[in-house]
């Protein structure tokens, strides 16, 4: 042994750590580090906050130090003590006009009481954990009130752009605008609009030098620039004036009514919190959109930021700040300079308090009309065009602008209340909308109900269902989310009329109830909401889990051209026009003829259909998902008979989009791209950062006529699927066989821990016919060294002392049709002989189905439990309808 190497004896005082085998080393203790990205973040933000503030705290008419002080703790204390990281809080401009009526009524000293005791509320309601119930607003009014709070800031502000003093009230504001108009201040409008100017173009600055320049806060450029020419012109103006801080008022007993006070004290609350779990929401998605960052950042703690929000208002309220709230326009730019953890807000904070200690001659440098400049911006940004976009689609523009014209006319409280108002009234009417539609198509009678089926639609209903004719066929369409005990009686006692009198009755839509699934007709009288989605429990059983089911089926795939058309079909053709001609179906509208808002049916007018996709499709503008939090049932683009598992030798210019094929790849992918992945790109993100955690192992054949998701109705992260030629599991053990089919099998049971495991056959398979009519001897070629792990299927289909596989109710159509029965269940059994399966099986963690998927009848078969002399059988899987 070398000298220079020391030995280790064992009478060495220094003790040896232990840690556990297989497990990382402890960390060594190491002292508090501060990430580069975390200091530039912070200072991006310090330059953009440092502005803000002041003009939001001359806005509201308190001391400037109060925007200061506001900031400072905003960032020290919400940064270190709220549940989103990243979300940066200060003196919002959605608190201006909340601050500004109560510094008017009340004075400056009692508003700082009020936001302490809001701060304490705040902290009552993250102590009760209801911050999520804050998101049930509908966002509608919250974009309303932030609209009708930017409306009031820029009319106010207008005033002091001009070279005046605003009014208490916006019209006074508007009444003396005409005036102020004709006495302008030239100074006050020229640094005004020298500070406009600059923050609308300085983001707009082309060519690599301005790509560098824009890294510089706008805000920052726009009063620096604006204050250096009032400087050097001698422009005589008012300017910032912050006093000692020795004489800086802090907060005082609460003066005024009790009840003022209390709806005060509401007001700020509600403004407060609302505004800044929104703000935690979006710094979420800011934040899922750089994968790179959500890895190292945890989602939002919504109940621990309102315990922040409300900690930050007692101190900001105690120090003689003005209250906080998150703020939009500084989280957004922290996440965007790279900041990676609480420490870029916290350390902003600090350069606050810097620049307030420090920076004071610098700051009295500031005119008060470039500050008055950039707040007006500031508010009419708060209109967004695209939060009015929004509410239009979504048909909630009366619930806008009420709550728009109220925050303006009356107040921010008023004007919230006018929209929740508004809001309640427009659901119910949404609610009491029911559409019913009679008529007659060669000879079936359809009976068509859009929208919500209550007791209100009982008489409509009867009504049309009375003009039915004895002994017809009748189709009624249920195209809602809901139905309630009265009419399903109603429709249920009919569908028990017309049947007993000849007629027929058929249920259909994606709304379809059944007693099963609302538990209505059980004697209860309860109301039941429809579910999306019924599945006819196996063997009639009412606990079976698929009684449960409630999601979302995939939308039947169409548009599918059988014969390929002419590559150079003429663009004006008939059959260039009838491939562009968009499907045609009333059940894919919503009551006001929209596109339904389901994911689904998303995905359903995204398919690529060959090399001709709709064009109504391709243009139309994709919706949005009913709910976020709601699971993606369908992200597939390809549809029956078009998936391809492999690309073979596929020549460059197929690859490359030139060639037929090739461009039928890139026509998928783009429609992809553009109407599915916008609203799937959440639940992939998600999935991303938690990894896969599927419920079964599915396998199944590698026929392109299978789709998976759509048979199962799953998405992504609920099938762990393998796909081969003849859905086939060799036996363990077995020599030259395919270890990926054993190696996905050991994955799914001792890693992913899945919880059951699916063969999959299907009729016209051609492995299985390939099997059935090959012959002995000959050329061992990949396919049929492949196809012998089928031979003991074949033996088991000819052993006379075994009862064939069969489906319920009827024979197998041919003896290939026999041999594909026989096939799931044979693999059934090599799958029992694997090591990890028996062990879960033994265990009680797994468990084992076999399945059959009628092709041409598009109808599924499960395979029931062996026994009581009757074989195995394929048990049809059924949708269940009103009667069942």
């Amino acid at each position: 042994m070398s000298a220079c190497v020391p030995t280790r004896t064992s009478d060495s005082p220094h003790t040896e750590r232990v840690h556990p085998p297989h497990s990382p080393p402890r960390a060594p203790h190491r002292r508090f580090r501060v990430a580069g990205a975390d200091v530039s973040a912070s200072i991006a933000v310090f330059l953009i906050a440092l502005p803000l503030s002041l003009g939001i705290a001359l806005a509201t008419g308190a001391p400037l130090q109060a925007g200061l002080v506001a900031a400072a703790v905003g960032g020290l204390v919400a940064g270190r003590l709220g549940g989103s990281p990243l979300q940066v809080s200060g003196p919002a401009a959605g608190l201006t006009v909340v601050t500004a009526d109560l510094i008017h009524r009340y004075g400056w000293r009692t508003t700082c009481a009020i936001t302490v005791l809001a701060g304490l509320v705040q902290l009552g309601l993250g102590c009760l954990r209801v911050a999520r119930s804050a998101l049930a607003v509908s966002p509608a009014i919250v974009h309303g009130m932030l609209a009708g709070i930017g409306v009031t800031i820029a009319v106010a502000q207008m005033h002091i752009v001009l070279g005046g003093s605003p009014q208490s009230a916006v019209l006074d504001n508007l009444r003396s605008l005409p005036a102020q108009l004709a006495d302008l201040h030239p100074a006050a409008v020229a640094v005004s609009a020298l500070t406009l100017i600059l923050l609308l173009l300085w983001p707009r600055l082309p060519g690599r030098t301005g790509r560098l320049l824009r890294k510089v806060p706008a805000a920052l450029v726009a009063v620096t620039g604006a204050t250096a020419t009032a400087v050097f012109a001698g422009l005589t103006q008012p300017r910032v004036e912050l006093p000692s801080w020795s004489s800086h008022a802090l907060a005082g007993l609460p003066e005024g009514p009790v009840l003022g006070l209390v709806a005060a004290v509401l007001t700020v609350t509600l403004v407060c919190s609302v505004q800044s779990l929104l703000g935690a929401v979006a710094v979420d998605k800011l934040i899922a959109a750089r994968p790179g960052l959500t890895a190292q950042v945890s989602r939002s703690d919504l109940d621990r930021e309102l315990l922040g929000q409300g900690a930050t208002n007692v101190v900001s309220g105690a120090l003689g700040g003005l209250p906080v709230a998150g703020v939009a326009v500084r989280s957004a730019a922290n996440v965007q300079a790279g900041a990676v953890s609480r420490n870029s807000t916290m350390l902003h904070g600090v350069l606050v308090v810097v620049a307030a200690l420090l920076m004071v001659p610098v700051l009295e440098l500031i005119p008060l009309a470039s500050l008055a400049a950039l707040v007006m911006a500031v508010g009419i940004q708060m209109v967004s065009l695209h939060h009015i976009r929004t509410v239009t689609r979504h048909r909630e523009v009366p619930v806008y602008a009420i709550t728009t014209l109220g925050v303006v006319f009356l107040g921010v409280l008023e004007g919230v209340t006018l929209g929740i108002a508004v809001a309640v009234a427009v659901s119910m009417h949404r609610l009491a909308r029911t559409r019913i539609t009679h008529d007659e198509k060669e000879g079936v009678h359809h009976v068509h109900v859009r929208g919500q089926l209550t007791f209100l639609a009982v008489p409509r209903l009867s009504r049309a269902l009375h003009h039915v004719p004895h002994g017809s066929c009748v189709v009624v369409e249920l195209d809602g989310s809901f139905m309630d005990h009265a009419a399903y009686e109603t429709l249920q006692d009919w569908q028990r009329t017309h049947t007993a009198q000849g007629g027929s009755v058929e249920l259909t839509g994606r709304r379809a109830a059944t007693e099963t699934d609302t538990g209505i007709g059980s004697g209860s009288g309860s109301e039941g909401v429809v579910p999306s989605s019924t599945v006819q429990p196996v063997n009639g059983t009412a606990d079976s889990p698929l009684a449960c089911c409630r999601c979302r089926p995939w939308t039947p795939w169409r548009n599918h051209q059988c014969d390929a058309p002419p590559l150079e079909a003429p663009h004006g053709s008939p059959a260039a026009e009838h491939r562009a001609e968009p499907p045609n179906d009333p059940s894919d509208a919503e009551p006001d003829g929209r596109t339904s808002a389901v994911l689904p049916q998303v995905a359903e007018s995204a398919v690529a259909s060959g090399p001709a996709r709709s064009a109504a499709a391709s243009a139309s503008e994709p919706a949005e998902p009913a709910e976020p939090s709601e699971r993606v049932r369908q992200t597939d683009t390809t549809g029956p008979g078009e998936r391809t598992e492999s690309i073979g030798a596929a020549s460059a210019a197929a690859a490359t989009g030139s060639g037929p094929s090739g461009r039928q790849l890139v026509r998928g992918i783009s429609a992809f791209q553009r109407n599915t992945a916008p609203l799937v790109r959440g639940e992939l993100a998600r999935l991303a950062r938690e990894g896969q955690q599927p419920s079964q192992l599915f396998l199944t054949c590698a026929d392109s006529r299978l789709v998976t998701s759509m048979i199962t109705s799953s998405g992504p992260g609920d099938l762990f699927v393998v796909r081969n030629v003849g859905n086939l599991v060799p036996p363990p053990g077995e020599e030259s066989g395919d270890d990926s089919v054993a190696a996905a099998i050991e994955y799914a049971v001792d890693v992913l821990k899945v919880r059951s495991i699916t063969v999959c056959g299907h009729s016209g398979c051609g492995a299985m016919q390939a099997l059935f009519d090959a012959e002995p001897g000959g050329v061992q070629t990949p396919l049929k060294r492949w196809l012998r792990h089928g031979l003991p299927s074949l033996e088991r289909m000819a052993d006379p002392g075994r009862p064939w596989a069969r489906l319920a109710g009827r024979a197998a159509a041919d003896a290939v049709e026999q041999l594909c029965l026989t096939n799931v269940v044979e693999q059934l059994d090599h799958l029992r002989a694997y090591a990890s399966v028996s062990r879960a099986l033994r265990a009680g963690e797994l468990e084992l189905h076999g399945m059959f998927f009628h092709v041409g009848e598009a109808q599924a078969y499960l395979l029931s439990e062996a026994g009581e002399g009757r074989g195995e059988v394929f048990d049809h899987v059924g949708v269940a309808d009103l009667s069942a």
